[in-house]
C-alpha cells in the first residue's frame, strides 16, 4: 500500500510542476499527451506496486511476427 500512495504522491508532485507550466505557454497538445502519458504511467506504477501482472510487449510482438520469422527461416533452410 505505501507504493501506492508513492506513486500517487510522486505523479501529483510532477503535475503540481508541469501543468501550470503548460497552461501558462498555452501548449495544449502537450497537455493532452502529458496528461494520458502520466495516467498511463500511474496505473502501471500502482499495479506494479500490487503485484499485478503486467504483460510484457516484447511477447505480443514475438506473436504476431513468429509465423513470419518461421516462413523465412524455413525459406533458406
Amino acid at each position: 500500500m505505501l507504493g501506492v500512495a508513492g506513486t500517487i504522491v510522486a505523479a501529483i508532485i510532477m503535475i503540481a510542476f508541469e501543468i501550470p507550466y503548460l497552461k501558462k505557454k498555452k501548449l495544449t497538445k502537450e497537455l493532452w499527451v502529458f496528461s494520458f502519458l502520466m495516467l498511463f504511467a500511474v496505473g502501471l506504477g500502482i499495479a506494479h506496486s500490487l503485484n499485478w501482472p503486467i504483460p510484457n510487449p516484447l511477447d505480443g510482438i514475438r506473436t504476431v511476427l513468429q509465423p513470419f520469422s518461421d516462413f523465412i527461416y524455413e525459406l533458406l533452410k
